[in-house]
């Protein structure tokens, strides 16, 4: 699906995704809280959320106390994100991934992206990896699946077509094979089981150099 199309498709579907905004919140909430042993987050200070859609996952990490910035090529998600009272110190901007992100290197402590991935072929999927760890200094984390799909998944993500069936198969694989410009994406990748068909992917930027290491 191409960027227009895609955009177009999530647009219209908005106001459906903003109807699951408090239940997608409580449900990220939850596993920034089990996940604390591996990776406090709230140890760190800056975030972007790439692929932020309704801003849900922004809203638990401002709620943590983190500057938050989220990104998504779709103006109605961004906008429901936006429209939520307890955003208002979150930072939402219109862009695409695959256009590459405005900010500098090293601008962000952390980079992360929720359910976007799967959704990708191999080729964007490396893109979003590079920018990614690009634009973070300490680590950038995939929340995605892993292999424990249910049959309604699956037949959803057939029925759209993407690379879906590939990437839960190889995730972990392929972030640790990626290479952008001759060099490694990541230097490092750790799996930790976040839900039952999820997985965060957390992945260390090639420059990253803190003797300090808050994964556990």
């Amino acid at each position: 699906m191409g960027e227009k199309e895609s955009s177009w498709l999530f647009n219209l579907i908005a106001p459906v995704y903003g109807l699951f905004y408090h239940k997608q919140k409580k449900h990220y909430a939850a596993i920034v809280e089990r996940v604390k042993e591996q990776m406090d987050l709230s140890l760190f200070e800056t975030i972007i959320d790439v692929g932020c859609g309704t801003g849900a996952l922004c809203s638990v990490l401002n709620d943590r106390g983190m500057t938050v910035t989220g990104i998504d090529p779709a103006k109605k998600m961004l906008a429901i994100g936006m429209s939520k009272s307890e955003n208002k110190d979150i930072r939402f901007l219109q862009g695409n991934v695959m256009k590459g992100l405005s900010f500098g290197d090293n601008s962000f402590d952390l980079a992360i992206s929720s359910y976007v991935a799967h959704g990708l072929e191999a080729n964007e999927r490396k893109r979003l990896y590079a920018e990614m760890s690009r634009v973070a200094r300490k680590y950038v984390i995939i929340h995605d699946y892993n292999k424990k799909r249910s049959f309604f998944t699956s037949l959803i993500e057939w029925l759209e077509g993407g690379d879906y069936f590939h990437f839960i198969k190889h995730a972990e694989m392929e972030m640790k094979d990626c290479l952008a410009e001759m060099s490694a994406c990541f230097s490092e990748v750790s799996v930790v089981q976040v839900d039952v068909m999820a997985n965060w992917y957390i992945c260390k930027p090639m420059d990253y150099r803190d003797s300090e290491n808050h994964l556990i």
